[in-house]
């Protein structure tokens, strides 16, 4: 029904930059939020930057004033620009969607309650 494709992972030496892209796509209606967590094995998936329909940006406090996050409505795509990454952002980056799923018949279109929408992952490693 719907789908988070994430793209821009990889490996960057410390204090270079990366730029995480998410786009959504399927049966889609309201998107309240779209954003990225990540997690280290053996750790809690955390919360790394949220944005809300109304252009609200939430950020992780260690990655305050490094990292931005941005959406193009249009494309239905979050952005996570990652700049002077250090050994400690090296993690697995998922995107995360809020997400009412549109269903469409002949005579009627309707919106489901929204929920939560995880990509795959992308690996991210800062090294030294």
């Amino acid at each position: 029904q719907v789908h988070l494709m994430e793209s821009g992972g990889g490996l960057v030496q410390g204090g270079g930059s990366l730029r995480l892209s998410c786009k959504a796509s399927g049966s889609i209606g309201t998107i309240n939020s779209m954003g990225w967590y990540r997690q280290v094995p053996g750790m809690q998936r955390e919360l790394v930057a949220r944005i809300t329909s109304g252009d609200t940006a939430d950020y992780a406090d260690s990655v305050k004033g490094r990292f931005t996050i941005s959406r193009d409505v249009a494309k239905r795509t979050v952005y996570l620009q990652m700049n002077s990454l250090q050994q400690r952002d090296t993690a697995d980056y998922y995107c995360h969607a809020e997400i009412a799923v549109l269903y469409s018949g002949p005579f009627f279109t309707t919106e489901a309650a929204p929920r939560d929408f995880w990509g795959q992952g992308t690996q991210v490693t800062v090294s030294s």
